[in-house]
């Protein structure tokens, strides 16, 4: 009995221990339960918000269009239309539904499940009949097993509707923004990328505000996989990009660019550049190179091709650099024009080494040491300043320095420190070696003297404008320093480059209608690294720089020619150019005919006599032979097409006539190369 009790107290004490167990087993199990659920929806509430959402939301980003890019006179340089991608999910093309004529799913009779069939070749037809191409083309793409493929990318909008309209089962669109380029200026608006991201030029300067902001839509998807807009989320509509106004005008940009290509296809050059300033403001009118890219091709693209060798390069100047040298002379030691000077017979020891000159030049006045580019005179009036005033007129003239036009790859060239000067270094600076300089810098030092001795800080961005034509971003005219007194400014332009035009090493350079002053360069440099990176082999830099008209300039052009083979002398190659592209640029610019008729006194001489000289048109395009014709206040009479380029005129250039006179010219068609003569 006793022994019954205990083993059925035994029994009671294993139950309630396994009970214990079972209960404290499920208490645990709850409380996990407890914490799992306080995790979710408590602790991170926000990751799960989103891996559910995921699963049944997608957000679609509309792409923001790309501000457009403009000249002076609001012509679109750049902009971007609305272009549509297609995507084919091919698990759907290959498993499109059967549908019956009410638009509803067919299904097989005896394994009662939905029927399907492989939309392969249907969808190829289209394409092939909207966009183009062949079939097979879209068919290839389409015969892969799995995924997504791209169909078609940067479609217009118009083209694409007919496949939009179709609404083909597994089809999906997306719209892109496409950029589309006047194509001019290329190394200067530069380009984008896929991501609709600058890559290069004004582009990548200014990607924040030419990008504008994406749009966001969330759609919402049910469990029989159709889409709707989610009812609780707002969609954010793209922002367009803001709007950016260059100082250049494109007509003259396009001038400039064809008369380069031309220059490098006589001259058998390695490249060319140039950029054409308001001496006044400091705008930038055109700023070209070439070799050059079709900015709507990228497989054009090379860096080569799109480096802009007019801030990106510098290189030793040679005789355009002695404006540093005559502005020292003229305020540091008094200089007049005619004081005399020695060329030493054209050779000057110096150091163990020599100094030469490309003449024999013996006792001369210094304008003409000037007028005919003599080292040896700028050598030893470089000397005679001094290390100490002629460093300080290097530096005021801005060499060493970036310009402060702020475009991408601006290089500040390079002047030696002062501690750093050897005793070959004055006289050599003298005529424009042992420094480097960028067309930029050569160009911005000659129109600080054509504005009176005022340095103007160079500018090629005008204004940024938002979506709704508020401006966010405005340059303005900025005055640097002043480099030179107004009477020395007015002097050096008188006496001596103007003279280097119409008696010195410039003669090639008038330009009809204007009096021009400028200075002519013809500069050795080291060969390329491929080359052996030496002086031993030949290769010239041939360079013009001038502004006109001289009485009250407005307008200063530099003409950078690299390695020219037929002819290397900057009277020959850089000087013809100057003359060409400034003649066509006021022929076909009303604003710049405007500015110079007002300040212009060679014009006003013009407007006040009878008679006028007939200038050379010979090799300009009809329209801008009409236009020059007509700034003279005479009449063209043309046979050929206006297109084409002038091959004769009735009257030879140089010779004076009646105002009014009818001028007959000859156009050849502009299918027929230019024959146009660079040594006039």
């Amino acid at each position: 009995m006793h022994t019954k009790h205990n083993i059925d107290n035994k029994s009671d004490h294993e139950f309630g221990k396994r009970l214990g167990i079972v209960v404290a087993v499920f208490a645990l199990f709850i409380v996990a339960i407890i914490m799992m659920l306080l995790n979710i929806q408590v602790v991170n509430v926000k990751k799960y918000k989103k891996k559910a959402a995921q699963q049944y939301e997608r957000v679609i980003t509309e792409n923001a269009l790309r501000g457009a890019i403009l000249d002076r006179h609001a012509r679109i340089l750049a902009e971007s239309i609305e272009s549509i991608t297609f995507s084919a999910n091919l698990k759907d093309i290959k498993n499109t539904p059967v549908l019956n004529e009410k638009g509803r799913s067919v299904i097989d009779k005896v394994t009662r499940k939905q029927k399907f069939y492989d939309n392969s070749v249907a969808v190829a037809t289209v394409f092939a009949r909207s966009i183009g191409g062949k079939k097979e083309f879209y068919l290839k793409k389409l015969s892969r097993s799995k995924g997504t493929v791209v169909l078609a990318q940067k479609i217009p909008v118009a083209k694409a509707l007919p496949i939009i309209q179709e609404k083909i089962f597994g089809i999906s669109l997306k719209k892109v923004p496409q950029r589309y380029y006047l194509n001019v200026a290329a190394q200067v608006i530069g380009s984008t990328d896929i991501e609709n991201n600058g890559i290069g030029g004004i582009e990548l300067q200014l990607n924040k505000e030419l990008k504008g902001v994406d749009g966001m839509k969330i759609f919402q998807q049910s469990a029989d996989g159709k889409r709707y807009p989610a009812p609780d989320a707002l969609p954010q509509e793209p922002v367009k990009g803001h709007s950016v106004e260059l100082t250049i005008d494109a007509d003259i940009q396009g001038i400039v660019e064809e008369e380069l290509a031309k220059a490098v296809d006589t001259f058998h050059a390695e490249a060319a550049s140039s950029v054409v300033m308001d001496v006044r403001t400091g705008e930038v009118i055109a700023m070209a190179n070439y070799p050059s890219f079709d900015l709507n091709n990228g497989t054009t693209w090379t860096y080569d091709k799109s480096r802009n060798r007019t801030v990106t390069d510098s290189y030793e100047p040679g005789s355009t650099f002695k404006l540093v040298m005559a502005s020292a002379a003229t305020e540091v030691l008094k200089r007049k024009a005619e004081d005399r000077v020695n060329g030493m017979n054209g050779v000057m020891p110096i150091y163990n080494l020599f100094i030469k000159d490309h003449e024999r030049f013996g006792n001369m006045s210094f304008r003409e040491a000037i007028m005919h580019s003599s080292n040896i005179v700028a050598a030893k009036t470089a000397m005679a300043v001094g290390s100490d005033k002629f460093y300080n007129y290097t530096m005021n003239y801005g060499f060493g320095r970036k310009t402060g036009i702020g475009l991408v790859g601006e290089s500040p060239g390079r002047v030696r420190p002062l501690e750093r000067w050897d005793r070959t270094t004055l006289p050599w600076m003298g005529f424009g070696y042992q420094v480097m300089a960028t067309p930029l810098q050569i160009l911005q030092a000659y129109a600080a003297v054509a504005n009176d001795g005022q340095l103007m800080r160079p500018y090629i961005i005008r204004k940024v404008t938002n979506a709704e034509g508020k401006v966010v971003l405005e340059n303005a005219p900025k005055i640097v320093r002043r480099v030179v007194l107004a009477q020395t400014a007015r002097y050096l332009g008188k006496e001596y480059f103007k003279a280097v035009v119409d008696s010195g090493t410039a003669k090639n350079v008038a330009v009809p209608g204007v009096t021009v002053a400028g200075k002519t360069g013809t500069a050795r440099r080291a060969a390329s690294r491929a080359a052996g990176g030496s002086y031993a082999k030949a290769v010239y830099v041939s360079s013009f720089v001038g502004y006109f008209p001289v009485e009250a300039p407005r307008y200063a052009v530099i003409v950078v020619v690299e390695n020219p083979k037929t002819a290397y002398y900057a009277a020959m190659v850089a000087a013809p150019v100057f003359s060409s592209i400034s003649a066509r640029m006021i022929a076909c610019s009303e604003e710049m005919q405007k500015k110079l008729s007002f300040c212009s006194a060679e014009q006003a001489a013009l407007d006040s006599v009878s008679t006028v000289v007939v200038p050379e048109l010979t090799g300009l395009q009809g329209r801008d032979a009409r236009r020059l014709l007509k700034w003279h206040n005479l009449e063209m009479d043309f046979a050929g097409d206006l297109d084409g380029c002038v091959a004769r005129q009735s009257v030879a250039p140089g010779q004076k006539v009646q105002q009014k006179k009818i001028i007959k010219v000859t156009l050849a068609s502009n299918t027929v190369k230019r024959n146009f003569s660079w040594l006039h």
